[in-house]
């Protein structure tokens, strides 16, 4: 695949084999479940004790969108989370640890999941969400998170480059940007969205880009481009210096786009 040949078998050591589940497991599950309004687990409270020990039967998905777009349109159902068996695939390297325990060993065990289950950990949990479903804050970010919405229609934008925008009173084109942290499910999770929309709007006069919001930044952001919570999209008109921020939950290619459609 692409990642192994731009980085090896190994990757998965150095960034907690985040970006490895993400290109093999969550975006091609992210993109199927686009379509669904609910969708069934095999996940059980006995399979990961520091993860999966309290999940409930039914829950509102809290990593993925349904067919309706937004937090809260998809529906999971954990049938078998009360069930105790055996793990296949996973074993542990000797009867005295967990049967499971050998999945990802070099791991802490909290954080044993591949990014499917992410909303388990419990460390997640200390992500404050605001009540349009978006998360405000995190603990010092990730630099080793991979980074996200890279794409040759997307252009990335330096803090330099993000003020010169912001300025410009009189604009060759309008611009539509993503403010985003990596770490942020939110935001990855409308990642397949906005690629394809910048994919739509390419030689359309729109340009479309993405300004890492956190960090550093994030004290700027909050004072300068209306950044309340990850993501904020702004659309920046042709004629007018004061970007418009994008009002809906709804990150679908087709809500978006008539956003764009709206004000371009």
């Amino acid at each position: 695949s692409r990642l192994v040949r731009s980085k090896g078998l190994f990757s998965f050591y150095e960034d907690g084999h985040q970006e490895c589940c993400r290109v093999r497991k969550v975006r091609p599950l992210r993109r199927a479940l686009k379509g669904l309004r609910a969708w069934i687990t095999g996940q059980r409270k006995d399979q990961s004790p520091g993860t999966r020990a309290e999940i409930p039967i039914v829950q509102v998905d809290p990593s993925f969108e349904g067919i309706d777009g937004g937090i809260g349109s998809l529906v999971k159902w954990n049938p078998v989370a009360n069930v105790e068996g055996p793990e296949y695939g996973t074993s542990s390297n000797s009867t005295r640890q967990h049967e499971r325990e050998g999945r990802w060993w070099w791991e802490d065990a909290e954080a044993k999941e591949c990014g499917l289950h992410k909303g388990n950990i419990k460390k997640d949990e200390a992500l404050h969400l605001n009540g349009n479903g978006n998360e405000i804050s995190a603990t010092n970010g990730s630099a080793n998170v991979p980074d996200i919405f890279n794409s040759k229609n997307l252009v990335s934008l330096s803090r330099t480059g993000i003020e010169n925008l912001t300025r410009l009173e009189n604009r060759s084109e309008p611009w539509l940007v993503v403010l985003y942290a990596p770490w942020c499910r939110f935001c990855q999770a409308m990642e397949g969205s906005y690629i394809e929309l910048a994919g739509n709007l390419a030689g359309t006069g729109v340009k479309v880009g993405k300004f890492r919001a956190d960090g550093e930044h994030k004290a700027y952001a909050q004072q300068e481009l209306q950044l309340g919570s990850f993501p904020t999209i702004l659309f920046y008109p042709k004629h007018s210096s004061n970007p418009i921020k994008y009002p809906s939950e709804k990150r679908d290619v087709a809500t978006l786009l008539a956003f764009v459609n709206a004000l371009r």
